[in-house]
């Protein structure tokens, strides 16, 4: 099959940048307006193939203790832009520099479990790459293959009682467990891109 390129997926992006996930409040919201935020889908070639980088967060951190994330978080005031708030947040948790990162777009924004507006940002960086971890928020940092997250036989998707809402969960990847926003965030990257298993060797 092609190789998709990095200006292929950009002009992808460009067509679903404008897509939100209109969502309701999760009930302990109901009344508030979501913070904003972004995180950064960091987009790698390991070995000629592509790959996503994600974070396993630190025990130490006040949201989402211990899962599988991307680098991101929320807007401070002097961001003006999700591309903004997510290289800086990537910049401060893993080491990655913005100026090393070619940003290609985004995905529509998603209301997350914990009341955060988030916007995804994919951007495209060098492997390998010398990551300076911030230890206080992060536990490690690894990439999964594309190929291997676009399988749709490697997750599986339930509803869950308490919330009546869709959950996407992806079997365990050299111990990890991708499932929850960052998973939906995934899929949807997936899907933009119009790719199967086989489309993107």
């Amino acid at each position: 099959m092609d190789f998709l390129t990095e200006a292929e997926i950009s002009q992808r992006l460009q067509t679903a940048q404008h897509r939100s996930f209109h969502e309701t409040p999760f009930d302990p919201f109901l009344g508030r307006p979501a913070r904003p935020a972004a995180v950064l889908l960091p987009l790698t070639l390991v070995d000629g193939e592509w790959h996503l980088l994600y974070t396993r967060r630190a025990e130490t951190v006040e949201h989402h203790k211990g899962q599988v994330s991307f680098p991101g978080g929320a807007t401070d005031q002097g961001d003006h832009s999700p591309e903004e708030t997510a290289l800086r947040e990537a910049e401060e948790e893993i080491g990655l520099r913005r100026e090393d990162v070619r940003v290609l777009g985004r995905l529509g924004s998603m209301l997350t479990v914990t009341n955060f507006h988030v916007t995804p940002v994919v951007g495209v960086f060098p492997w390998p790459y010398t990551f300076k971890v911030h230890n206080m928020e992060v536990g490690r940092v690894f990439t999964l293959p594309l190929v291997w997250l676009a399988d749709s036989n490697n997750r599986q998707e339930f509803i869950r009682q308490e919330t009546g809402r869709s959950v996407i969960t992806y079997f365990p990847y050299d111990g990890e467990l991708l499932w929850g926003a960052t998973a939906r965030m995934t899929v949807e990257f997936i899907r933009v891109l119009g790719v199967t298993q086989e489309s993107i060797l």
